[in-house]
């Protein structure tokens, strides 16, 4: 297969943008530099804020931003587009439609995997955007997985996790993750998705174990395998 040149649509958030260009290298099956896959980023922190717009349509629209950097990427010699933010794509069909080349879908990947390793009820946490755009959702029922969505007071705690920590920068508190595990863990879920790629971070800062699947990550392999790269088999 022909090497192809990702591009990672970026800012949204910054930390996650970094992570999975990290996560990128270290799950490529690379000896060295040249084995590696191509890639162009952007970090445009400029992008309104997506839960901001689905919640109230008066503030900013974040499409046109990110279409405008698909064509950036495009210019720069990107091949396909990553985004590595969940909630943008509940506008997956309209920034595709307009891309001058074809972007990776992170949602319809994740709820894939959660297939392929036997999920039939599936927590999904989330911004309150994503959760009320419904693309995880939808994306269960079309696979037959019921989704298990927190009870109003642990969707405040994932909101808070997400905004008042890893977007402010600050290191994710166990306490407050212990609250969001235990409603997810009483709801009896066979897995539960990380829908958010802040919550990616946190995964990572709290060594989460493998009852989460960590949707930044799906992402990182698929883009990958896309690039006509392989995955290593030690990761």
């Amino acid at each position: 297969m022909e090497k192809k040149t990702l591009g990672i649509l970026g800012g949204v958030g910054p930390l996650a943008t970094m992570y999975i260009g990290e996560m990128i290298v270290r799950h490529t099956d690379a000896d060295r530099d040249q084995d590696h896959v191509d890639m162009v980023i952007t970090n445009n922190t400029a992008i309104p804020d997506r839960t901001a717009f689905i919640i109230d349509p008066g503030e900013t629209d974040p499409v046109p931003f990110i279409v405008r950097d698909t064509e950036r990427l495009a210019r720069a010699g990107a091949d396909l587009i990553a985004i590595p933010c969940n909630t943008a794509h509940s506008f997956y069909r309209e920034i595709a439609a307009a891309s001058p080349v074809p972007v990776l879908n992170m949602i319809e990947e994740t709820i894939k995997r959660a297939a392929e390793e036997g999920a039939e009820t599936l927590g999904i946490l989330a911004t309150d955007g994503t959760l009320i755009s419904r693309v995880y959702q939808n994306a269960c029922e079309a696979k037959g997985i019921m989704p298990v969505l927190p009870d109003e007071d642990v969707q405040k705690t994932v909101m808070s996790i997400i905004y008042d920590y890893v977007k402010a920068g600050r290191p994710a508190d166990p306490d407050l993750w212990a609250r969001v595990e235990e409603d997810m863990k009483e709801k009896g879920c066979d897995k539960v998705v990380l829908g958010c790629t802040e919550l990616s971070i946190v995964k990572k800062e709290l060594s989460l174990n493998d009852h989460y699947i960590d949707s930044l990550l799906v992402l990182a392999e698929k883009a990958i395998l896309a690039c006509g790269h392989s995955l290593r088999i030690d990761k």
